[in-house]
């Protein structure tokens, strides 16, 4: 009988253990977190950085940045000019007119705007000279907007006010091949290498974006992580165009 009670416990103790694998495994599965999802494409070229957001919708935030935090944002950055250094948020101190959640709001007057990025149902578009009347559109439809110094539309360089001879880290919101994206020279140059180096790269539409220690600091989520283009260094940015996944 002890040779028979020895061979039976021997059964059981590896029914359990199969037993004990089987939920050892089922638990494994269950604590495999899926892979974030790439919310930012970047693609570095000799001179250039290029974010491509996959965002869902686009909006220009004023008044309060965009924070870390909120996990719907991949990509925001500085778009309008900011006229004075103020401690509160007033739409009058952004350079032109723009639409910030579907309603435009009246900005200062700014001979740079030459140019607007205008957002609305889903659909973007760079506008050059007259674009008031796509602001319109842009507040009826819930959509976004704002002025800012067109560089580059529909594949030739416009003019501007700006001298090729400046010199700065310069960053645009671009149009390549039907992708919005946005460009940065990966160090100072002059703003004739910067357009030069846009259509190089085959962009066909580049709005500028408002740079300058501070004025330049943008981040994006690399999947979960946060990349950290430049340094927040103050207070007085007024607007972002911002992207959600």
């Amino acid at each position: 009988m002890g040779f028979v009670r020895l061979i039976l416990l021997s059964i059981v103790l590896f029914l359990v253990s199969c037993n004990t694998g089987n939920k050892n495994r089922d638990l494994s599965k269950e604590e495999v977190s899926k892979e974030e999802p790439v919310c930012v494409i970047r693609k570095d070229t000799s001179g250039m950085v290029v974010l491509y957001p996959q965002f869902s919708s686009i909006d220009l935030i004023c008044g309060t940045m965009p924070e870390k935090s909120d996990s719907s944002v991949i990509l925001f950055a500085e778009a309008a000019y900011t006229g004075e250094l103020l401690d509160e948020f007033k739409h009058s101190n952004v350079a032109g007119d723009h639409v910030s959640q579907g309603k435009r709001y009246k900005g200062f007057k700014c001979n740079r705007n030459t140019g607007a990025f205008v957002y609305y149902d889903g659909t973007w578009k760079f506008c050059y000279k007259d674009y008031s009347q796509e602001m319109d559109k842009a507040a009826e439809n819930g959509g976004a907007a704002f002025g800012q110094e067109m560089m580059i539309h529909k594949g030739k360089v416009v003019e501007s006010a700006r001298k090729d001879n400046n010199k700065n880290q310069f960053r645009a919101l671009c149009n390549h091949d039907g992708k919005l994206c946005i460009v940065e020279s990966k160090g100072i140059i002059s703003f004739g290498d910067f357009k030069k180096q846009l259509l190089n790269i085959g962009i066909s539409d580049a709005i500028y974006l408002d740079m300058g220690p501070g004025w330049n600091h943008a981040w994006y989520r690399d999947k979960g992580n946060i990349v950290v283009l430049h340094p927040k260094l103050h207070n007085y940015c007024t607007n972002w165009i911002t992207f959600f996944k």
